[in-house]
């Protein structure tokens, strides 16, 4: 029998086990450029481990999901983290699940909204990218060479989401 999961709402503290939440944190805000611009200074650390350590920025451009949608399937990245910032002005869905013995976990849904990206830890099993509504590009900044860099894993039985109210 298919579980619904219940969509959370991405706070850094939920995601804590899973990586950073990337939104202005008033806590890390400095005045820059003779007072001009506010810096949000160091909101997450991008990580490359092994060769090409080089990191880089890609825009994906995402196809909107359609509800409900089943989640059948997970994929880490071993040797990197990975980090998705929206530049459509729409939230997206963030799933993920703790690792059980090489594998990952039932998931978590977070509800990002168009002000917050995520940057997922080195060997965190998520789902790939869900845009919600419409076509939406994503700054993803991530370790070169991805093929390399990663591992999926398919469910014998796929979680349900419902659509989010957003």
């Amino acid at each position: 029998m298919t579980q619904t999961l219940k969509i959370q709402t991405l706070t850094k503290n939920a995601f804590a086990l899973y990586g950073d939440v990337i939104e202005a944190d008033p806590s890390r805000m400095r005045l820059i450029n003779n007072g001009t611009t506010e810096r949000y200074h160091a909101l997450a650390e991008p990580v490359a481990v092994g060769q090409p350590e080089r990191l880089i920025f890609n825009i994906f451009r995402g196809q909107p999901r359609q509800f409900p949608y089943a989640i059948d399937m997970m994929e880490r990245h071993p040797f990197g983290s990975q980090s998705f910032v929206p530049m459509s002005g729409r939230p997206f869905l963030v799933a993920v699940s703790e690792d059980e013995e090489g594998q990952p976990g039932e998931p978590q849904v977070f509800l990002a909204q168009a002000h917050q990206g995520v940057n997922y830890f080195a060997n965190t099993w998520h789902h790939p990218l869900m845009a919600l509504g419409e076509v939406s590009d994503f700054l993803v900044v991530d370790r070169d060479n991805t093929a390399e860099n990663l591992e999926e894993f398919f469910f014998e039985t796929a979680y349900r989401i419902e659509e989010p109210r957003t």
